[in-house]
C-alpha cells in the first residue's frame, strides 16, 4: 500500500478543469489537501475556486505536448493524478498523443518530481487487440505510464454520468430535437458510474487504498444495455421518441460520410461505432481479484436513478419548473 495523504499535502490534477476532474478536485479539497488543476485554459478554471477553502485550489497552466509545463505543474507534489483524455480525434489531438505520448510524460515527470503516488485514469475496454483506435491507445497509455511509474494506479470507468456529463445530457437534448432516436448496437451492455464514486475511487487510491501497479475497473450497481440507456433518458426527461435500430454498417456508412464535418457537427466517429460494439462492464477476472470500486470505497455505488432525473428536469417539454405551474 501507498503512503496515505496527510492534511496540506499537495495534489496535482491533470485535467482538473474536466468533467471528472472537477469532482476530483472537490473531493480531495474535502480531504483536506491543496489542490493544483492542471488544465490547458486555467482562466476558464474559476468554477473550481469554491470547491474549497481560501486558497486551497489553484489553476495553473499544462499541455501535454509540452513538458516544461508538467514539470511546472508537478512542483512540490506528493502526488498526481492524470484525468486528460479524448473521445475522438481533431488536429493535434490525436489519441496517440493525448492517450499515450501525454500519458507517459505525465508520469516521466511525477516519478523526476518524487510523487509518492501516481493514479491514471484508463477506461473499461482498454486493450491491445482493441477493433478501435480508442482502445487500443487506452492499453498502449497503460503501458507506457507503468513503464514510467511502476507502482502507478490504473482506474479503468465505465461510462460515467453527472449532471455535466456528454452522456444523458447529449441524448436527452437529441431527444428534445428529433422524432428519432436511433439505436446502435442496442444491445451491447454498460456499466454506468455516477462521477462522485469515480472521484471518490480517486482520492481512495490517493489515500494508499490500492495496490501499486494495479488496474482497477469501475462500475455501478446496473448493468443496462444501450436501448435500455435510451429509454431511461427518455423517462428521465419526460419525452416520448421512437427508437430505430440503425445497422453497423449504416452507422460507419454515415460515420465516413460526415468525417470532413466539424468534430462538433458529426453525430458520431467511426471508432466510436467500432467501441460501440463492445461489451463495457466489469470484468469477471477484475471482481475475482478484488480490482473493484467496492474494492477502494466503502460506501455503495450511486445509481442512475438517484442522480440522472435530477439534472435532466430542464429538458421537459415544459421546462424545468413545470411542476410549480401545475
Amino acid at each position: 500500500m501507498t503512503t496515505g495523504l496527510q492534511s496540506g499535502d499537495l495534489v496535482t490534477v491533470f485535467g482538473g478543469s474536466g468533467f471528472v476532474g472537477r469532482h476530483t478536485v472537490r473531493a480531495l479539497a474535502q480531504r483536506g489537501v491543496r489542490v493544483r488543476a492542471a488544465c490547458r485554459r486555467p482562466d476558464l478554471a474559476g468554477h473550481l475556486q469554491p470547491m474549497g477553502g481560501v486558497g486551497q485550489i489553484h489553476a495553473v497552466q499544462a499541455n501535454l505536448r509540452y513538458g516544461q509545463s508538467i514539470e511546472n505543474a508537478l512542483e512540490g507534489a506528493v502526488a498526481a493524478v492524470n484525468l486528460v483524455a479524448i473521445l475522438a480525434e481533431s488536429g493535434r489531438q490525436s489519441f496517440s498523443a493525448v492517450h499515450v505520448e501525454g500519458a507517459r510524460r505525465v508520469a516521466a515527470a511525477a516519478r523526476k518530481a518524487g510523487a509518492r503516488t501516481f493514479v491514471h485514469m484508463s477506461a473499461i475496454g482498454a486493450d491491445a487487440q482493441s477493433n478501435s483506435h480508442y482502445g487500443r491507445s487506452k492499453a498502449e497509455g497503460e503501458q507506457a505510464v507503468l513503464a514510467e511509474f511502476p507502482g502507478a494506479i490504473i482506474l479503468r470507468p465505465s461510462l460515467v454520468f453527472g449532471p455535466e456529463d456528454q452522456l444523458f445530457n447529449r441524448f436527452a437534448g437529441l431527444a428534445a430535437s428529433s422524432p428519432v432516436m436511433p439505436v446502435i448496437s442496442g444491445g451491447t451492455r454498460f456499466q454506468p458510474i455516477y462521477v462522485g464514486d469515480v472521484a471518490g475511487a480517486i482520492v481512495a487510491a490517493l489515500d494508499g487504498r490500492a495496490r501499486p501497479g494495479t488496474a482497477y475497473e469501475l462500475g455501478g450497481p446496473e448493468i443496462i444495455t444501450m436501448r435500455d440507456l435510451l429509454r431511461r433518458t427518455l423517462a428521465y426527461s419526460g419525452r416520448s421518441r421512437l427508437l430505430m435500430p440503425l445497422p453497423g454498417w449504416l452507422a460507419k456508412l454515415m460515420a465516413v460520410l460526415s468525417k470532413p464535418l466539424p468534430l462538433a457537427m458529426r453525430p458520431f466517429t467511426f471508432d466510436q461505432v467500432r467501441m460501440l460494439e463492445l461489451d463495457n462492464v466489469v470484468s469477471e477476472a477484475a471482481r475475482s481479484e478484488q480490482r473493484t470500486l467496492e474494492a477502494l470505497v466503502a460506501a455503495a455505488p450511486q445509481s442512475m436513478e438517484a442522480v440522472v432525473p435530477g439534472y435532466l428536469e430542464r429538458f421537459k417539454p415544459r421546462g424545468q419548473f413545470a411542476h410549480y405551474r401545475g
